[in-house]
């Protein structure tokens, strides 16, 4: 037997595809994430956000501006200095002074952050592969260029609203 997740609208939208097809979207992302969220707490007491501090981090070898972690992870300045202050004081990452600005901290993974994070990142790769097992490889190459195009249709839209 198949596992369902059930749709928002249990096709009460026939004829709004855009709609069903946000929700559908919609529900696909919620369930994921949430799996996420309760597998990084199960299997290693730590949260989603936490994970995508790090994860930002290991893309920046050298660190980044704490601004500038704010701005990749799209959170509040204030979010963005609990979970490094948190993550500090498991000895996950440091935090030092900007050269060029003193009042600016820089903060990288430390080697026991770049160790936990390969693990956090090993299962979560699992974690994805495993949900996406039921699609092919054109599945999911179909499913990303549409997602594209579907990116592409959300900017042209916001422009056209901006301009």
């Amino acid at each position: 037997m198949t596992a369902r997740i059930r749709e928002k609208h249990d096709g009460a939208l026939a004829n709004r595809m855009e709609v069903r097809a946000w929700l559908r979207l919609l529900s696909c992302s919620t369930v994921v994430e949430k799996r996420l969220r309760r597998r990084f707490i199960e299997q290693f007491d730590t949260t989603l956000p936490r994970f995508d501090v790090l994860a930002t981090l290991e893309r920046h070898p050298d660190g980044v501006t704490m601004g500038e972690l704010s701005r990749a992870l799209l959170v509040s300045n204030g979010n963005v200095t609990t979970m490094v202050r948190q993550l500090e004081s498991a000895g996950l990452i440091s935090s030092r002074p900007a050269a060029e600005d003193r009042r600016s901290s820089i903060v990288a993974l430390t080697e026991q952050g770049r160790t936990h994070f390969a693990e956090l990142a090993e299962a979560h790769h699992a974690w994805i592969h495993g949900m996406f097992a039921g699609m092919t490889r054109a599945d999911l190459d179909a499913l990303y260029g549409l997602l594209a195009k579907l990116k592409s249709s959300i900017a042209a839209e916001a422009a056209d609203e901006e301009g």
